[in-house]
């Protein structure tokens, strides 16, 4: 009798504006496909295959991807990570079909209460794990007060999208958390993505004397942001920024500094984390390295959690009552805790429902070694056993 297969669905963008966010995932998929093949639940052996779907970049093309998986591959559970409009597409998609979900690099506030569940009322098939905008908070918070000492005034660079609402959001987001820790914040008008002209955000900062932003601007608005404030003679003394920072900068074709340069950011996986993998023992650094000798670029914050979504969904997998069973399936994501190679998940410990969390150390993008420029870590308090290897630097 042939043994049963079990499908686990990858949802990545491919082609599109999203393109770069999709490799890690596609790097980890090529990675595990000829090793994944096999799992035994209860004494049982099952046959594993991975199925993927590109998500073309957008939400509607993330929907068909999770249709394609689902109708013609017989997905069991669906991983995915990244984008904004992209990710909840996927994840709702799943919902709507009854089929386990898990994702990852999306603010779990976002994910949960954006998505419209509750505290009393959680979702039944659709599971994540990441940061929250408060550890982004406190994080910051940690990178601000190592530049200038306690209560700061900082300019928030933030959009009138789901970024940039919900850091504003007064009960769960971002400025809260900031404010509780003593810094006052200037959030002018919201700009609208992409960014025609921010010179009211430059001049606004600028009159309170906000000579620290914060931000959750796409590289392409940074830029601009960073642009006008120099022309307007306005130059930041730090920028701490926590979206599309994920990959590394460049030095431009015309010799000018990136965007990126010397912003600081988050640091939720580096190839210094005391990680390994459930599934082959794998570590952080090795990951990091076969990443950088297969495709001949710089590693990548996202590639840890790409491998961990594997990890998750095989374990869930391994575990369910029934793997064959969606419902089986989402309930032991939902009591899973995994030492993975991004680190240990908890499904059991909250913050609420659905949701596993990730510690955040803060990080600055500082010309390197190896690279134009490379993630020096400068905060750890948050992250147990990884260790600073540079000082943040801050402009005068």
């Amino acid at each position: 009798m042939a043994e049963p297969v079990l499908v686990v669905g990858v949802v990545a963008a491919r082609t599109g504006r999203l393109a770069s966010l999709g490799d890690p995932l596609a790097f980890v998929l090529s990675r595990l496909r000829p090793e994944l093949t096999r799992i035994v639940n209860g004494g049982r052996s099952y046959r594993v295959r991975l199925a993927s779907r590109d998500s073309r970049s957008t939400a509607q093309g993330a929907r068909q991807a999770v249709h394609e998986l689902i109708a013609d591959e017989g997905a069991h559970i669906v991983v995915t990570l990244a984008g904004t409009q992209v990710l909840p597409a996927v994840a709702d998609a799943c919902e709507e079909a009854g089929v386990p979900c898990v994702s990852s690099t999306f603010p779990w506030q976002v994910y949960y209460y954006g998505r419209g569940a509750s505290d009393s009322a959680p979702f039944r098939f659709t599971y994540h794990f990441c940061w929250g905008l408060d550890t982004i908070a406190e994080t910051f918070a940690d990178l601000w007060e190592l530049a200038d000492g306690p209560e700061r005034t900082v300019g928030c660079l933030w959009n009138d999208g789901p970024q940039g609402n919900w850091s504003r959001d007064a009960q769960r987001g971002f400025a809260p958390v900031a404010r509780a820790r003593g810094h006052h914040l200037v959030d002018p008008p919201a700009y609208t993505e992409p960014a025609d002209d921010l010179t009211g955000h430059v001049e606004a900062f600028a009159a309170a004397g906000a000579d620290i932003v914060t931000s959750a601007a796409t590289g392409r608005d940074l830029a601009r942001f960073r642009a006008t404030a120099a022309e307007h003679g306005a130059a930041p003394r730090l920028i701490t920024c926590s979206r599309w920072l994920a990959y590394p900068p460049s030095v431009t074709a015309e010799g000018r500094q990136p965007a990126q340069a010397h912003v600081a950011t988050l640091v939720y996986w580096s190839p210094a984390h005391p990680y390994r993998s459930s599934l082959d023992g794998t570590t952080a650094a090795r990951l990091a390295d076969a990443y950088e000798q297969t495709t001949g670029r710089q590693w990548l914050q996202p590639l840890g959690l790409a491998y961990a979504l594997f990890e998750v969904a095989t374990y869930a997998l391994r575990t369910a009552d029934d793997p064959t069973d969606p419902a089986a399936v989402a309930a032991a994501v939902g009591r899973t805790r995994l030492e993975t190679v991004a680190g240990p998940l908890d499904w059991t410990a909250g913050p609420v429902p659905n949701v596993a969390t990730v510690p955040l150390a803060g990080g600055q993008w500082q010309p390197g070694r190896r690279h134009d420029y490379e993630l020096a870590v400068v905060t750890t308090s948050r992250v147990d056993g990884l260790a600073a290897d540079a000082d943040l630097v801050v402009g005068r």
